[in-house]
């Protein structure tokens, strides 16, 4: 059900290759050593594109699809969050066309093409696993005219005690998810789509995010967290026969029971929440006192009660006094599916860093972002859970929220929403 395409394409003419230089040096070396000969072999392979230093940059992802990009794309070293409001007197009309211009940018910069007037901020890298994904916030409803279309998925999350929200860092009429793999391409998709939304709709937020670079790692690997431990264990796959009905609303239409409009088909709900972390108190912590806190080994991610990442936690596992070797509290428990009900989210996160508070501490922490089909049914039971007692919440603060309907993906010759602002 991925989205990612691994195959290579041809080289884009935003791709300027950058070996040409080194190969020319290498020529002159080898010219001088031995004549004509070489000069002659030379001039037969000139036609041949030079070999890629990497592979990053010329791996793409497909703009259309049953679903947006961006939400089963494995997550790129670079992130960009953005919600916008209307401005005043933009409407239905405003929002159509505004939406139809980040669909053409967003589909020719995924592709590796320049769109008109290019900044020129990437011109000499490929797509490099280029996603744009765009929502919609519930005001927007009301400001389009569209009250009718309104998701009963999209109803306000409640308020949680752990919770200290900024407003102006919250919610949002628009929202657009940009992910890359070269920080230069990520950057120009956002400015991109910045510029082109003046006049119709004005930043209300934004965030910038990072994990770690693929290829980092000798093997693929569960991306890390800024408080060092493996996140993302447990997140549902693809592959489980469960994994459409969890994550997006049904391709045929809203499930029975499901409030969810027919513009909906093939879209998915998302929560977004800025986490900051207590870094300097979790690094205080021994690695004893933070894995009891996670319920997982730091090294590798493996529950406490042994085996490997993979391997299922234990939860009735006992320690020889009798008591759990999971804590109660444990987050690996608290939000687990089997102790929520089958609640489950698929969790894209972004680490953040913005730089340093006034007593010294990093505000740093998680751009967390995950998808479901039905966020009262997903984000919202696991959330009470941990609000009413998780360990970790000792070393996190709830800083800003905000959730978002994001349509099925565009078919050819479509553009994201249409079937929304068209109907």
């Amino acid at each position: 059900m991925t989205q990612h395409d691994h195959e290579p394409h041809d080289v884009s003419r935003r791709r300027l290759i950058s070996t040409v230089g080194a190969a020319a040096g290498a020529t002159g070396l080898a010219v001088g050593a031995t004549g004509g000969a070489v000069a002659q072999a030379t001039a037969q392979d000139a036609p041949k594109a030079p070999t890629p230093l990497t592979s990053v940059g010329s791996t793409r992802v497909p703009f259309h699809g049953t679903h947006q990009a961006g939400i089963t794309t494995p997550v790129q070293a670079f992130g960009h969050l953005m919600a916008f409001d209307l401005v005043s007197g933009a409407g239905r009309k405003q929002a159509a066309a505004l939406l139809r211009r980040w669909s053409s940018t967003a589909r020719e910069l995924m592709a590796g093409e320049s769109p008109a007037k290019n900044t020129g901020i990437s011109l000499d890298a490929g797509p490099s696993s280029l996603t744009v994904t765009f929502g919609f916030g519930r005001t927007f409803f009301s400001r389009t005219g569209l009250t009718k279309e309104l998701p009963d998925e999209l109803a306000p999350l409640p308020d949680f005690s752990g919770d200290a929200l900024e407003k102006s860092r919250s919610n949002g009429d628009l929202w657009v998810q940009i992910g890359a793999n070269d920080g230069l391409v990520a950057f120009d998709a956002l400015r991109e789509l910045q510029r082109q939304a003046d006049g119709t709709a004005r930043l209300r937020w934004q965030m910038n995010g990072f994990t770690r670079t693929p290829g980092a790692t000798s093997r693929p690997m569960t991306m890390r967290n800024l408080i060092g431990q493996v996140d993302g264990t447990r997140n549902p796959k693809p592959s489980e026969a469960d994994f459409p009905e969890r994550i997006f609303v049904p391709g045929s239409g809203p499930k029975p029971g499901s409030a969810s409009p027919a513009w909906m088909a093939g879209g998915s709900y998302a929560v977004v929440r800025r986490i900051r972390m207590l870094l300097d108190d979790w690094d205080e912590k021994s690695q004893a006192d933070q894995e009891k806190v996670i319920g997982r080994r730091k090294s590798d991610g493996a529950p406490l009660t042994g085996g490997s990442e993979d391997t299922e936690p234990d939860l009735e596992k006992r320690t020889s006094d009798g008591s759990p070797v999971i804590a109660a509290d444990a987050h690996v428990r608290v939000t687990a599916p089997e102790t929520n009900g089958g609640a489950a989210m698929l969790r894209r996160p972004f680490s953040y860093h913005d730089g340093f508070r006034d007593d010294g501490a990093p505000d740093a922490g998680l751009l967390f972002v995950a998808w479901q089909a039905d966020p009262q049914r997903g984000f919202v039971p696991v959330q009470r859970k941990l609000d009413r007692g998780d360990a970790l919440s000792r070393f996190i603060r709830h800083e800003a929220s905000a959730l978002f309907a994001v349509p099925g993906g565009p078919s050819k010759g479509e553009y994201v929403g249409q079937r929304l602002l068209e109907s």
